[in-house]
């Protein structure tokens, strides 16, 4: 263990994990979300996330900015950057209504059990994230060039490059939005009433195939803006990308308390600084190790979670 490269890199590294947090709690929200109404897990999200990564590469290629072509001027990277992220969330979206559509909603109708509902979700992820390889060939695919990172200021040694600050706005941003959503509009009432107790909602006069739909479109709207993200930061995706992206961004999700949207923020952001921290002690290899076992820890002492408060639950 080399302690010494944590304490010499703290700062570089907690911007660093914090940057990469935010990307997990956006993800984690589209899981947090279905979970808090539907009490499921949908593990099809992870492909509903490829899906708006891929869809902000087409875009970025039909709007002229390659993989190997220089970046272009401020207003272009602006304006491809809105583009891609439109694109991305529309095509997210429609890819999380589809699976609730095709996975979910046949089997609310046959009140079939919890795990066939798993099962159902694993099939449609498989399925999905197949569809990409046959099609990408199961290479790697380069994102377009967009942002050049540049240092802005420093902090505590740590380099804030504009990128750092463009996925952490625009991520904070996102989970605010939704936040007011939930907690502010009559969808939100709609979507808290059928966590809460979905019989009584309907009795109520909410239409609950409506309101679930519109939570795994929600959902996917997230996902959407956290694969352009993700393609920024990391500058390629894959086929098979959203497989361990997800497992963490749903490891995010437990550990702040499933179903609790400001429990997914939480816990994105713990995760991307102990993954960040842990790596720096132990080596880069055990990353994906630390993250996991960090889950198992707080799970044995708060089993709940951190905040533990589900989406039902959540004050207006």
């Amino acid at each position: 263990m080399d302690f010494s490269a944590l304490f010499d890199n703290f700062g570089q590294l907690t911007a660093t994990g914090f940057t990469q947090g935010a990307i997990y709690a956006l993800i984690a929200l589209g899981y947090t979300l279905v979970y808090g109404v539907l009490r499921l897990i949908n593990f099809a999200h992870s492909e509903v996330f490829v899906t708006g990564s891929f869809a902000a590469i087409l875009t970025t290629r039909l709007l002229g900015v390659g993989a190997d072509d220089a970046i272009p001027g401020t207003a272009v990277v602006i304006a491809v950057l809105f583009a891609a992220v439109i694109a991305a969330m529309a095509a997210s979206g429609a890819t999380a209504l589809i699976v609730e559509r095709v996975a979910y909603r046949p089997l609310r109708k046959r009140n079939a059990p919890p795990l066939v509902f798993l099962i159902s979700a694993i099939g449609a992820s498989i399925a999905i994230s197949e569809a990409f390889g046959v099609f990408y060939s199961r290479d790697n695919v380069p994102v377009g060039n967009l942002i050049d990172p540049k240092t802005q200021f420093e902090i505590f040694g740590a380099s804030i490059t504009n990128r750092m600050i463009l996925i952490v706005v625009a991520a904070f941003g996102m989970m605010i939005l939704l936040d007011t959503i939930i907690n502010r509009t009559r969808l939100g009432r709609g979507i808290r009433a059928v966590a809460m107790d979905p019989d009584a909602a309907a009795l109520m006069g909410v239409n609950k195939d409506r309101v679930i739909a519109w939570t795994f479109v929600l959902g996917g709207l997230m996902a959407g803006v956290a694969a352009v993200l993700y393609n920024q930061n990391i500058g390629v995706t894959k086929f098979n990308a959203g497989f361990l992206l997800g497992l963490k961004a749903f490891t995010a999700a437990v550990l702040g308390g499933i179903g609790n949207l400001r429990g997914a923020l939480l816990g994105g952001l713990l995760l991307g600084l102990v993954e960040n921290w842990g790596q720096a002690v132990i080596g880069s290899e055990w990353r994906d190790v630390i993250a996991f076992v960090f889950l198992i820890l707080v799970l044995m002492f708060r089993p709940t979670g951190l905040l533990g408060e589900s989406l039902g639950r959540a004050r207006a």
